[in-house]
C-alpha cells in the first residue's frame, strides 16, 4: 500500500556537535518519516542514550574504523524489512558510509561519498567507490532505489557559485561529474531539479572563508530516485536556513 514519506537528509559534520546545537528539538519539530545523517564522526557507543534511540524512531548507526570519521545515520518511523550496511567490499566498509534500508515498495540507502580533495589516491579511491556503488544500487533492481546523502561532486554549472574556478578541483572535475552523468544514464534522477532550475541553490559552504554569508556554495547533497519512482515525487527541496553544520539538510516528499 502506497503512503505519504517525508524524508530529511543532512551531513552534520558531527552528531554530538550538532546535538548540543539543539539537533534533537529541531528533529521532532521537523517529525520527518526518515532523518538519514551523513558524517556522524562517532560510534554508537560514543553518543548520549537520548541519540542512540531515539523516541518515535528505529535507529541505526555505520561508524568508520577509524575513529572519529566518516559515518552515517538512519531514523526511520516504520521499521524496514532489513538492514545492511556497505557493498561488502571491505576498502569500502570499512569507512563507515552507506546504510542499505529494505522496505516494502524500495530501498532507501543513506551514503556518504568520499572526499577527493585531499591526495591524488584519495581521488582513485573516490572513483572506484563512485564505480562499485553504481554496479551495487544497479544489482538492487527491480526494486526502486532511493538515494540520499553527501556526493561530494556538483553537477552542472548552476550547481556550485564559482564553476569555472574550480574545474580542477575534486568536487567538479570532468572524471567526477561524468560519474553523475552515468547515475542519469542508469535512470536516477536528480529530484531536486525536477521542481528548480535556478542558479544559488546550495547545500555546502566553506566555513573557513565564511562563504555561507555571501552564498558562494555548492549543491553536492542530492536525494535521487530510480526513474519509476519519478512520477511519485511530490516536492525536492534544500532547507538553507537550517545551521549547524557547513551543510544544511534536504528534503523529499513521496509517495510510494
Amino acid at each position: 500500500m502506497e503512503k505519504d514519506w517525508r524524508m530529511l537528509c543532512w551531513n552534520v559534520n558531527g552528531i554530538r556537535a550538532v546535538h548540543k546545537k539543539g539537533f534533537l528539538e529541531w528533529l521532532h519539530k521537523e517529525d520527518p518519516d526518515v532523518m538519514c545523517l551523513q558524517e556522524t564522526k562517532a560510534h554508537p557507543s560514543q553518543l548520549p542514550a537520548e541519540l542512540q534511540k531515539i523516541e518515535g524512531y528505529h535507529t541505526y548507526f555505520r561508524a568508520a574504523t577509524k575513529p572519529g570519521y566518516s559515518g552515517v545515520g538512519l531514523f526511520s518511523k516504520e521499521e524496514p524489512l532489513q538492514v545492511s550496511y556497505g557493498m561488502n567490499i571491505e576498502q569500502f566498509d570499512n569507512e563507515g558510509r552507506m546504510i542499505v534500508a529494505e522496505y516494502p515498495n524500495f530501498y532507501l540507502i543513506p551514503t556518504y561519498f568520499p572526499n577527493g580533495g585531499a591526495s591524488v589516491e584519495r581521488l582513485n579511491y573516490k572513483m572506484a567507490f563512485y564505480a562499485a556503488y553504481l554496479e551495487f544500487v544497479k544489482s538492487l533492481a527491480p526494486k526502486p532505489v532511493i538515494i540520499c546523502g553527501d556526493v561530494n561532486t556538483a553537477h552542472h554549472e548552476i550547481d556550485l557559485a564559482l564553476p569555472k574556478q574550480n574545474e580542477r578541483n575534486s568536487g567538479f572535475m570532468a572524471i567526477e561529474r561524468a560519474w553523475l552523468d552515468q547515475m542519469t544514464e542508469a535512470g536516477f534522477v536528480d529530484t531536486f531539479r525536477l521542481f528548480n532550475q535556478e542558479g544559488g541553490n546550495y547545500t555546502w559552504w566553506d566555513m573557513r572563508t565564511r562563504a555561507r554569508e555571501r552564498n558562494l556554495g555548492w549543491r553536492i547533497d542530492y536525494f535521487l530516485v530510480s526513474q519509476e519512482l519519478q512520477p511519485k515525487v511530490k516536492s525536492s527541496g534544500i532547507l538553507g536556513e537550517v545551521t549547524g553544520s557547513d551543510h544544511c539538510p534536504i528534503s523529499l516528499e513521496i509517495r510510494v
